[in-house]
């Protein structure tokens, strides 16, 4: 993360993992737009958590991702697909980017232009949470259950490692598929099916 000191000299700041930075929204909005190089977080309690950019492989395989979402909603134009750099400002106050997201399109007409240019003040009805092979499971977990809490009405938790995908539904108990070839968006996505070749390759 960078700082500013009042000389206007630019320098980086190492967070230890042992400790919790707490922002308030505006000053959250403030450091996204000031740091567009980082996904910037911010837990419901006001935790400011850091990603940092994706490496090559996570990063071509959440674009083949984002891809076929965005190449299913063109072809149907049931809504708006998102990528990772999307914010979202969750009802429970929290802001967050899944990594591929979709919204049926009355929720977003209902929104106003004001709404659509900053982080967009709801949550997906579909998100999508890729695991790198050294990333964590828990915090994932986590963040697809606050998704679910928060009105999400479908999500994947994709384990790459394990080569695994946890299913996330509304007021359901999570299901584990074992090395899928494709996943169903079922009554969320209407046909849309995404291939896990690349994934998994």
């Amino acid at each position: 993360m960078m700082t500013q000191t009042q000389s206007s000299a630019a320098f980086a700041l190492n967070i230890p993992l042992t400790l919790t930075l707490t922002v308030t929204r505006e000053q959250f909005v403030e450091l996204a737009i000031a740091n567009r190089e980082l996904q910037l977080e911010r837990t419901a309690t006001g935790e400011l958590i850091v990603n940092p950019p994706t490496g090559g492989e996570t990063g071509y395989k959440n674009l083949d991702i984002e891809g076929q979402l965005w190449l299913w909603n063109r072809q149907t134009k049931l809504g708006k697909a998102f990528n990772s750099s999307t914010g979202f400002h969750l009802p429970n106050g929290a802001d967050r980017s899944p990594d591929a997201a979709w919204v049926r399109q009355e929720r977003w007409d209902a929104l106003t232009p004001k709404q659509k240019e900053s982080f967009i003040p709801l949550c997906p009805d579909f998100v999508v949470e890729l695991c790198s092979k050294t990333d964590s499971m828990e915090p994932l977990r986590a963040k697809m259950k606050e998704y679910m809490n928060n009105g999400a009405r479908l999500g994947w938790l994709i384990d790459r490692k394990n080569r695994k995908v946890e299913i996330y539904r509304q007021n359901q108990d999570v299901e584990v598929l074992e090395n899928p070839v494709t996943l169903s968006g079922e009554d969320v996505l209407p046909g849309f099916v995404l291939d896990l070749t690349e994934v998994w390759g």
